[in-house]
Formats: C-alpha cells, sequence, structure tokens
C-alpha cells in the first residue's frame, strides 16, 4: 500500500511547487493594498486602472496581432510542409521532420540572438514585422507536429478513391483530406497564437522602440517591483493562454478516425443464401 501512496505524492509535490505561486498572483491581483506582499483586503481597482491605461491596452492590441499573424503564418508554412513530407516518400523525410523541430530545441535566447543577427545584415526596420516573422517561425513546428500526426492516422485510399471517381486534385484535398486534418489544424493554430502570445525572450530581440508587446510590458516594469497591477496584468495573460491551450487540447483529440462500414465478405454473403 505505502508503494501506491508514492506516485500521489510525488504528483502532490509537483503540483503544489507548479500551480501554487501561479495561484497566489491571480490571489493578490485581487488585493487591495498597493504592496503585493501585504494583503489589503479584495478589490478589482487594479483590473480598472489595466482598462484606462493606454500602454497597456496598445501592448495587448499589439500582442493580439502579433499572435494572430503569426499564428496563421505558421498554420500555413507547417500544413504544406506536413503534407509535403507525407506525400513524398523519402530516406531524407525523418531528417527534415527533425530539422523542422529544430526551432522547439534550440533555445529562444539563442534564436533571438540568430534573428537579430539577420535582420540587422537584411537592414530590415525593427518592428511588427521583424517580431512577425520570428514568431512565425518558431511557430512552424507546433503546426507542423500536429498536422503530421493527423496525416499519420488517415487512410490514403479515401483520397486516391476521390481521385478515382474523377475529382481534381485540389477538390479532393478540400473535401477529403481538409477535413481530417483540421482538427490537428486547429489545435497547431491555437498553440502558436499561445506562444507567441506569451514570448518575451525573442520579442526582446527583435522588437522595436515604437512596438511594445504585453509580456514585454511586464518583464520591464517588474524592474520597478512587483505591484498588484503586475499581478492583474499577468493573470490576464494567464487566462488567455489557458483559454487558448484548452482549445488546443480540446480539438488536439480531433474527430474519431472515420471507418468505412464493413462490407459483408462473399462467405457471409453465401451464408445468407
Amino acid at each position: 500500500m505505502k508503494r501506491k501512496k508514492w506516485p500521489f505524492v510525488y504528483v502532490g509535490i509537483v503540483t503544489a511547487i507548479t500551480y501554487i505561486p501561479i495561484l497566489l498572483t491571480v490571489i493578490y491581483s485581487f488585493n487591495e493594498s498597493k504592496i503585493s506582499s501585504v494583503w489589503g483586503g479584495f478589490s478589482l481597482k487594479w483590473y480598472e486602472e489595466l482598462m484606462y491605461d493606454r500602454d497597456i491596452r496598445e501592448a495587448l492590441a499589439n500582442s493580439l496581432v502579433l499572435a494572430c499573424l503569426s499564428g496563421l503564418g505558421a498554420a500555413v508554412i507547417g500544413t504544406m510542409g506536413a503534407l509535403g513530407m507525407y506525400r513524398r516518400k523519402s530516406r531524407l523525410n525523418e531528417a527534415v521532420a527533425m530539422i523542422s523541430m529544430l526551432p522547439i530545441m534550440i533555445p529562444e535566447i539563442i534564436l533571438g540572438m540568430v534573428f537579430l543577427a539577420v535582420f540587422s545584415l537584411m537592414d530590415l526596420p525593427f518592428g511588427m514585422v521583424t517580431l512577425v516573422i520570428a514568431h512565425t517561425a518558431f511557430c512552424i513546428p507546433y503546426v507542423y507536429s500536429m498536422v503530421s500526426a493527423r496525416l499519420c492516422g488517415m487512410d490514403r485510399s479515401f483520397y486516391e478513391a476521390a481521385l478515382d471517381l474523377g475529382a481534381s486534385p485540389f477538390r479532393a484535398f478540400w473535401d477529403v483530406t481538409f477535413p481530417m486534418i483540421l482538427p490537428g489544424l486547429l489545435s497547431g493554430l491555437m498553440l502558436s497564437f499561445a506562444m507567441s502570445f506569451d514570448d518575451v525572450v525573442i520579442s526582446i530581440f527583435v522588437t522595436g522602440p515604437s512596438v511594445n508587446t504585453l509580456p514585454v510590458k511586464i518583464y520591464t516594469a517588474l524592474k520597478t517591483g512587483v505591484t498588484p497591477k503586475i499581478n492583474a496584468l499577468a493573470s490576464v495573460m494567464l487566462g488567455i493562454t489557458a483559454l487558448m491551450i484548452a482549445g488546443s487540447a480540446v480539438l488536439g483529440r480531433g474527430r474519431k478516425k472515420q471507418e468505412v462500414p464493413n462490407q459483408p465478405s462473399d462467405a457471409a454473403g453465401e451464408e445468407r443464401r
């Protein structure tokens, strides 16, 4: 019995270490006092200040636009890459797939420095354009992996049957393949949105003085100390990210694999006769 209890103890400890700081951040965002470490009563005034803070509203709008654009760009490129690798059977498929997943494995600070060097060599003005390019690049693997997983479980005979029945390649893709990969595509899109919306390391390297995102705003505000207003801002970001990840998890399950009804075999037909 003692051995059976250890897994629950382990999970409890890991959960406490991970989620108690997050829970405290959310709780102290409702603190009346200006000092985060001193509880002064329940209040919503810090959320009200967020609504009337022009800089924060602008940073939030920039983060939402950036996450949407980079998510859509990653969805298009990642889906095209997954489809191309699925249709092309080669010995190099595994190597190409590994290379495609490198942006997830490389530390973000290294990616930020690389993008900074590349954009500087290109003499590209730092701002929303560089942010979108950089965020799209590191979001592509999320879409690629989700769509590839859906394609691996797809029966190729459905697509081929559509072609045999006279459908064009595009029509067969739109009517057969696309509905099957749509859950994985949406899941990767939401996950890309969450990753882009929360990113601070890469954004610091590639953003310009005229564009400020919400994570960078929080990072710079922390230099003057943590206040309940920062806790409220972090709670808002946490809520948006949680919704995106939850949506990605739900869509990641996808639709159940469509199965062709089993036709009675010839032997079974003869027995019925």
